[in-house]
């Protein structure tokens, strides 16, 4: 992995969808080519305990999943975020890392005006930062 690219416009549009689902923790899926990403999925989080964690719905990703094939795209990044903790992956976050070829784009809204967004590989328990370009 190396990098992925984003649109200002398309992280706007997340940082929106953070804001609208919070107090509970946001959550979608990024899909796109070459590490561009060219389209965005927010999804409802059905996790019991939203405000801790994330789930996105097993019948929602799997339509998502036909849909990306179906457009030749691949799955880029899964972004959810943290309402009350630094863009960084928690425990939780890693165990349920089951990707290892997307990245995880973590959104913190400790100061919601100006949210924070980081990107990580997670393998294996072990999280590696990874650079996000945001362009116009």
């Amino acid at each position: 992995m190396s990098k992925l690219y984003l649109k200002k416009t398309q992280l706007t549009e997340m940082f929106t969808h953070c804001r609208e689902t919070f107090p509970n923790e946001a959550c979608g899926i990024l899909a796109g080519k070459d590490e561009q990403v060219d389209k965005i999925y927010p999804t409802k989080n059905v996790s019991p305990t939203p405000y801790t964690r994330y789930l996105i719905d097993p019948q929602e990703q799997f339509k998502i999943f036909k849909e990306i094939e179906k457009e030749n795209l691949e799955m880029l990044a899964i972004y959810h975020s943290h309402t009350h903790t630094h863009a960084y992956p928690s425990k939780t976050d890693c165990e349920l890392a089951n990707y290892p070829d997307v990245f995880y784009l973590i959104i913190s809204l400790v100061n919601p005006k100006e949210p924070v967004v980081k990107s990580y590989s997670i393998v294996d328990g072990k999280i590696k930062e990874e650079e996000v370009e945001i362009n116009d």
